[in-house]
C-alpha cells in the first residue's frame, strides 16, 4: 500500500506578486525619467543639440503614440507574464547599449527601443494585477499600479543629479540596466507563469485522441485573434471613452510639469534645488493615484473622482498661472502649493481610469488591448499638450495663459466624465 507523500507548503513571500508587479513598473518607469537630469552632460560629451534633446524626451511617447494599440494586442496574444518580462529585458539590453553610445544617432535609436520595452512593460501590468488580486482587494491594488509612472519618474529625478554628480553618465545608464534586469528575475521567480490556453478548436481534437470523455471539465477558453479583439475593443464605447479622458488628463499634466523646471530658471532657481521642487510636483500624483484606489474600495464611484480630479486640476492651473507678476512675496509659495494640488488630487484620474479600462474592457482576452489603446491617447496627450502650452506663451509673451489650455482639457474631461457615468449605468442594466 503507497502512502501520500504531503507536499510542502509554499513560504509566504515577503511581496505578494501583484506588489512585484507593481514594482516592475515603477523599475521600467525610472528609464522614462533617467534623461532630464543627464542632458546637460550628453549635450557636453556627446555633442547633442537642442532639437536632438526634444527628441529624446519625446521618443518614448512617440512609441507609446503609434504602438500602444498593437502591443496591447500583442500582451494579450503572447502572455501577461511573459510580456512584461520581454519588456524589462529589451529595457535593460537597450540601456546597457544605450551607455556604449558615442554619438547622438544611436542613443535615440535605442531612445525608441526603450520605448517599446517600456510598453511590453506596462500595457499587461493591470490584467496580470487582476488575475493575482481577489476582486474586493483590485481597485486598491490598480490605484497603487496608477502610480507607477509619476514615482518611477520622481525617483529618477530625485537620484540621477546625484549619481552623475560624481559619475560619467553611461554609468546612470549601465545602472539602470542592472537594475532593470534583476527585476526581470524577481519577476520570473514571484510572478505565476500564464495559464496554458488552447487556441480554437484544439481542446475537442485532444479529448478524442486520447479518447477522454470530461462531459463536466469544458476546455479553457481560447484567446480570441488579434482582429477580433481589435474589432471588439475599438467597436466598444467604453475603451474610447476612457482612453480621450486620459488623454484630457496626460496633455495638461505633462505640459505643467515638464515646464517646471523652464519656469523655476526664469525665476532664478537652477541646479538641485529645481530638480527637488520638480521631482516633490511629480511625487505629489502618487497621493492621488493611492487614494483613488483607497476610495474606490470604499464605494467612491470613479466618475465622482475624475470630476473631482479635473475640477481640481483647472482651479490649481488657474491659481498657477493667472496671479499677475506683481502680486508680491506670497505669490511664489501660493503658486507651487497650487502646483502640487493641481498634481496630487489631479493623481484621482489615472486612478480612477485604470480601474475603469479594466472594467469596461469588451471581454477578459480584451484588458491589455484596452489599456493599450487608452496608452495610446494618454502618449497621443503627453506629445500634443507641451507643444501647445508653448505655443500659447510664445503667442503672448508669457505663461499667463497656461491656465486656458489646462482649463479646456479639464472641461473636456468633465464632459467624458459624465459620459461614463452613463455608460456605467447602462452596462449594469
Amino acid at each position: 500500500m503507497s502512502t501520500a507523500v504531503p507536499r510542502p507548503q509554499p513560504t509566504r513571500a515577503w511581496l505578494p506578486a501583484e506588489g512585484v508587479v507593481i514594482l516592475a513598473g515603477v523599475t521600467a518607469a525610472l528609464h522614462v525619467g533617467k534623461l532630464p537630469p543627464a542632458l546637460p552632460l550628453l549635450r557636453e560629451t556627446l555633442g547633442v543639440t537642442l532639437l536632438q534633446a526634444g527628441f529624446l524626451l519625446s521618443l518614448v511617447q512617440l512609441a507609446g503614440m503609434t504602438l500602444g494599440l498593437l502591443v496591447g494586442m500583442a500582451a494579450d496574444g503572447l502572455g501577461l507574464r511573459r510580456s512584461l518580462l520581454a519588456g524589462l529585458l529589451i529595457l535593460a539590453a537597450a540601456s546597457a547599449l544605450g551607455g556604449l553610445a558615442t554619438a547622438p544617432g544611436p542613443l535615440l535609436l535605442l531612445r525608441a527601443v526603450e520605448g517599446a520595452g517600456l510598453l511590453l512593460a506596462t500595457l499587461p501590468a493591470p490584467s496580470l494585477i487582476r488575475r493575482l488580486v481577489p476582486g474586493e482587494h483590485l481597485s486598491r491594488r490598480l490605484g497603487l499600479w496608477g502610480a507607477y509612472m509619476p514615482t518611477g519618474s520622481a525617483l529618477a529625478l530625485l537620484l540621477g543629479p546625484w549619481v552623475l554628480a560624481g559619475l560619467p553618465w553611461p554609468a546612470w545608464w549601465w545602472g539602470l540596466a542592472l537594475l532593470t534586469a534583476a527585476m526581470a528575475v524577481w519577476v520570473a521567480r514571484a510572478v505565476p507563469p500564464d495559464p496554458r490556453r488552447p487556441r480554437a478548436g484544439a481542446a475537442p481534437a485532444a479529448a478524442a485522441s486520447a479518447g477522454a470523455v470530461l462531459p463536466c471539465a469544458p476546455a479553457a477558453p481560447a484567446v480570441p485573434g488579434w482582429s477580433d479583439r481589435l474589432r471588439r475593443t475599438l467597436g466598444a464605447r467604453g475603451p474610447w471613452l476612457v482612453a480621450l479622458a486620459f488623454a484630457a488628463y496626460s496633455s495638461q499634466w505633462l505640459a505643467v510639469i515638464g515646464f517646471l523646471p523652464t519656469l523655476y530658471a526664469q525665476a532664478g532657481l537652477a541646479g538641485p534645488l529645481a530638480g527637488a521642487l520638480t521631482a516633490l510636483a511629480s511625487a505629489a500624483n502618487i497621493v492621488g493615484n493611492v487614494g483613488a484606489g483607497r476610495l474606490l474600495w470604499r464605494g467612491w464611484s470613479a466618475p465622482r473622482l475624475l470630476a473631482i480630479g479635473y475640477a481640481t486640476m483647472a482651479v490649481g492651473a488657474l491659481l498657477a498661472f493667472a496671479l499677475p507678476a506683481d502680486a508680491g512675496a506670497w505669490a511664489a509659495p501660493l503658486r507651487y502649493a497650487a502646483v502640487l494640488l493641481f498634481s496630487a488630487v489631479g493623481g484621482l484620474i489615472p486612478g480612477a481610469l485604470f480601474s475603469l479600462a479594466v472594467r469596461l474592457a469588451p471581454g477578459e482576452h480584451s484588458v491589455s488591448t484596452t489599456v493599450g489603446w487608452v496608452q495610446q491617447c494618454s502618449s497621443l496627450g503627453q506629445f500634443a499638450g507641451p507643444p501647445l502650452v508653448a505655443a500659447v506663451a510664445s503667442a503672448v509673451g508669457g505663461w499667463q495663459w497656461t491656465w486656458g489650455v489646462t482649463g479646456s482639457a479639464s472641461l473636456l474631461g468633465l464632459g467624458l466624465a459624465a459620459a461614463i457615468a452613463g455608460e456605467l449605468r447602462r452596462s449594469v442594466r
